[in-house]
């Protein structure tokens, strides 16, 4: 068993942790356990799947100002999920602004993109390229970026 699945006290999914960083967080009763391994157990305590903490930790890092979640370029590959020009496999992120006209890293501004598409498109807008944009950029609402985050976690 490699890693632990943390919840918040909300139930949302947070991150994994290593076993012993679990182990570590039942002994300061920070976390309790809510899913255990079947007949393991180390010392007095459960060898714990899933941990629920005690306490409602509020993920500030995850959000900016006014609740829109903040844009990476995971986030945009997982918001897509296929090459915003071709439909073919999420491999990097592309500006649509480029970067180099003053185009802002935004969740507005970027799509996800295959190395192709973005290497063909190079430092012009999608008109200039001669390309057409199969999605619409959009920022994503909390509830559905949360979404996207416990989908990650539960295929790590």
């Amino acid at each position: 068993m490699a890693d632990v699945l943390v919840l918040n006290a909300g139930y949302e999914p947070l991150h994994r942790v290593s076993v012993r960083h679990a182990i570590h967080m039942l002994v300061r009763e920070v976390a309790v356990v809510e899913e255990a391994v079947d007949g393991r157990s180390f010392g007095p305590f459960p060898l714990p799947r899933v941990l629920r903490l005690v306490r409602y930790v509020t993920m500030r890092w995850l959000y900016k100002a006014g609740g829109a979640p903040a844009c990476t370029k995971l986030g945009v590959k997982r918001r897509d999920g296929e090459c915003a020009y071709c439909g073919g496999p999420a491999e990097t992120v592309d500006h649509i602004l480029p970067r180099s006209r003053g185009g802002p890293s935004t969740w507005m501004n970027l799509v996800a993109a295959c190395y192709e598409c973005n290497s063909r498109k190079a430092d012009r807008t999608p008109a200039e390229a001669g390309m057409v944009l199969r999605v619409t950029p959009h920022v994503p609402r909390a509830d559905h970026a949360r979404a996207l985050r416990y989908r990650a976690v539960r295929a790590a």
